[in-house]
C-alpha cells in the first residue's frame, strides 16, 4: 500500500480553523461561547489564512472556506455584546 505524504503545517492549520468555525458559530448562536473566547478563537483562524495563494489547489480552497466562515463569525461577533 503507498504511504500518504505527510500533510504541511499550513494545510493542518487550515484544516483546524475549517473545522473551528462552526463551533465557532454554533456556540455563539446557542450563547453557550463568551465573546472574548469566540473572539480569540477567530484570531487563530485569521492567522491559519496563508497570506497569498500558494497555488496548491487544497490550500487555496481551505483559505477561501475559512474566510467564508471567518467573515459569518464576524458579523455574529459584531452582533453580540462584547
Amino acid at each position: 500500500m503507498p504511504r500518504l505524504p505527510n500533510p504541511s503545517p499550513a494545510i493542518n492549520r487550515l484544516r483546524a480553523a475549517a473545522g473551528l468555525l462552526p463551533i465557532i458559530e454554533s456556540g455563539l448562536t446557542t450563547s453557550k461561547l463568551a465573546h472574548d473566547r469566540a473572539a480569540m478563537m477567530a484570531e487563530f483562524c485569521l492567522w491559519s489564512i496563508p497570506p497569498a495563494a500558494s497555488g496548491d489547489p487544497e490550500i487555496d480552497r481551505l483559505a477561501d472556506e475559512v474566510r467564508t466562515g471567518l467573515a459569518r463569525v464576524t458579523l455574529l461577533l459584531d452582533a453580540l455584546p462584547a
